[in-house]
Order: structure tokens, then C-alpha cells, then sequence
């Protein structure tokens, strides 16, 4: 009987997720010791009418400041949904082939942004945000390199999804 390979796994991956901690939470310590509170600081980057800002701000809700005057009972949730979904992901990671990078890199990105903002739940009981950005008029809320990870990884995943797909129907 002849022993069954291992194919080297995604877990590796793990470590772009570790970075998103590390400098995500890099950041948010930079903010708090750094930026007034409330009070935009303009950065001198303009791209056809946009512009950002520093805006140090806490969000004790998820994106867009969802259920963030929910009483204190969000701060579990959030805390235990990103947990779950870092284990499922991590679980998928462990399935995923190393070299099936275009998979494993959005997991490890939603991974190390829904920690990095476990994180500051946790410590703080609020997310720190401070990235701002407008267009115009309108003000986009502030967010976070955890929020950004999380973003990039999830517009990742579904791409894949998609494109799997295609490849799939494609084959079939």
C-alpha cells in the first residue's frame, strides 16, 4: 500500500494576514497617538476632484457604522462573526493548493482585517478609523487598513467566484 502525498497547502498564506495585523494595528496606534480627535488633517493627494484626509473616528458597529448604537450586545456579535469567518477561511486555506494563489491571497486578507479590527473591539471597544475620503461633496465613511484588507480580499473572493465559474461552464 503506498502512502498518499500531501500536496503542500494554502496555510502559508497565513502570514499575509499576520502583516494585515501587524500593520493595521501599526496604524491605528500612530492615530491614537498622533491625530486629534474629530478634526480632518487634508493630505495634499488630489486625483480628478478627490481628495483624502486623516479623520481619527471610532466605529462600535460594523461597515457604514451598522447597528453601531445597538445598546453594546454588537461588539460580541461582530467579534464572534469575525472569528467564525476566520476559521471557516482559514479551514478553506488549509484545502487550497499553495500555488492557487488568485484563492489564498483574499482569505488571508479578510482574515488579518476581520482580526485587526477584533482587535481594536476588544481593546477598545470600538473600531479606530481614520482614513477619509471625498468625492465632491460627498464623504465617504472613515475606514481602516483592517476595513481595506477586508474590502480587497472580498472583491478577490467574489472575482474568483465568478471567474471559476466561467472556466467551469467553459469545460463543461
Amino acid at each position: 500500500m503506498q502512502a498518499k502525498a500531501v500536496k503542500p497547502n494554502a496555510l502559508i498564506y497565513l502570514l499575509v494576514s499576520v502583516a494585515v495585523i501587524g500593520l493595521d494595528q501599526w496604524s491605528k496606534a500612530w492615530v491614537l497617538s498622533s491625530l486629534p480627535e474629530f478634526q480632518a488633517v487634508k493630505l495634499p493627494i488630489r486625483f480628478l476632484g478627490e481628495y483624502w484626509n486623516w479623520y481619527r473616528t471610532y466605529n462600535t458597529g460594523a461597515a457604514f457604522s451598522f447597528l453601531s448604537d445597538a445598546g453594546g450586545w454588537q461588539l460580541w456579535f461582530f467579534t464572534f462573526l469575525a472569528i467564525a469567518i476566520s476559521g471557516l477561511m482559514a479551514f478553506w486555506l488549509s484545502r487550497t493548493p499553495r500555488a492557487n494563489w488568485r484563492t489564498a491571497l483574499p482569505y488571508a486578507l479578510v482574515i488579518g482585517g476581520a482580526i485587526g479590527n477584533v482587535i481594536d473591539r476588544q481593546i477598545h471597544g470600538h473600531v479606530v478609523d481614520f482614513i477619509q475620503w471625498h468625492i465632491g461633496d460627498y464623504n465617504w465613511p472613515s475606514f481602516n487598513i483592517a476595513d481595506s484588507a477586508i474590502v480587497v480580499g472580498a472583491i478577490g473572493i467574489a472575482l474568483m467566484g465568478l471567474l471559476d465559474g466561467k472556466a467551469e461552464k467553459k469545460a463543461g
